[in-house]
């Protein structure tokens, strides 16, 4: 089941721009002190660091993705989630544009 809204959270209004503006997300906190944010990749290949586990969760469009150690690109499309560790990265390849939820943890 995809994600289709939050309700009581606090936003920044502030965007996360990296790679140029090939990606852009915006940080929001539950009620209960869960980070988390959303955003969308334009079409690109790029490669993201994480510090905790991420959980990240495609509610529109469509990637491939590439985890740390993996040589096996894996698509991901709506409704589909997939998890990253910590302290590690992973390649995201994308043709049309991909909004994604990242539930950070």
């Amino acid at each position: 089941m995809t994600t289709t809204s939050f309700p009581n959270v606090t936003l920044t209004t502030a965007a996360n721009v990296y790679f140029d503006g090939k990606c852009v997300s915006h940080s929001f906190t539950l009620a209960d002190g869960t980070q988390k944010s959303v955003g969308v990749v334009l079409p690109s290949t790029l490669t993201f660091n994480t510090g905790t586990p991420e959980i990240m969760e495609c509610v529109g469009g469509a990637c491939e993705y590439k985890l740390a150690g993996s040589e096996t690109w894996v698509k991901s499309s709506t409704g589909e989630k997939f998890n990253v560790p910590g302290n590690s990265k992973f390649e995201i390849r994308v043709t049309e544009a991909y909004h994604y939820i990242c539930h950070f943890g």
